[in-house]
């Protein structure tokens, strides 16, 4: 399976993102009632921002694709179709400020994978360990290489909570953003090298 993360292009994928993010098992991307319009705004001040990026994940078969991936080849995602949304910002200029000591090569991420009717084992943990990698491969806050990934999910998404865990991320606490109840969590580098999601990357 190959796993690829491009700049988002928001006039040409605003349609496929309008059906993701309002989809209901996207609930706690909190934009169930977004229009079209509402989504392409959105996205493009993301774009438009030197502190936030949006990125579009595209899955595909290639060169031992049978081998690389939990269920060998890209299942319902083949041809190198969009697969997920992933988000990186910076936190020192998000409502993360006012609950997070933000260090330098600080990253926050959010990553969603497209809704579907026929999910693949295992493929949300290889979406999750190549937007882990592709954080790692950027610059952080203070234009830093990234040494930690922020996160902040809602404290009611136990799956997300569970993913993270076995990222390597360390709970936080609790803390109030302004449109939600969200579990700050962080991963060191190095917590992620040695967590199980990313110790088997580095096997392969």
């Amino acid at each position: 399976m190959r796993i690829e993360l491009a700049p988002l292009d928001v006039e040409r994928d605003v349609d496929l993102l309008h059906a993701w993010v309002t989809h209901p098992r996207s609930r706690f991307w909190m934009m169930q009632g977004a229009s079209v319009d509402d989504v392409r705004r959105e996205y493009a001040d993301i774009v438009a921002s030197p502190h936030h990026d949006a990125w579009l994940g595209r899955v595909g078969d290639g060169p031992g694709a049978a081998d690389d991936g939990p269920g060998g080849g890209a299942g319902p995602w083949a041809a190198n179709n969009a697969a997920f949304l992933a988000e990186t910002y910076d936190p020192a200029h998000s409502a993360l400020s006012a609950v997070l000591d933000v260090r330098p090569g600080d990253l926050g991420m959010h990553v969603l994978v497209a809704p579907t009717d026929t999910p693949v084992h295992g493929f949300t943990t290889e979406v999750f360990a190549a937007v882990m990698r592709h954080c790692f491969a950027l610059l952080g806050h203070g234009d830093e290489p990234t040494a930690r990934v922020v996160v902040e999910p809602d404290a009611a998404n136990t799956a997300i909570h569970a993913l993270n865990a076995r990222a390597g991320f360390v709970v936080e606490g609790e803390v109030q953003l302004p449109d939600k109840r969200a579990l700050l969590s962080t991963c060191t580098r190095e917590q992620w090298e040695r967590s199980e999601l990313g110790a088997a990357v580095v096997a392969r």
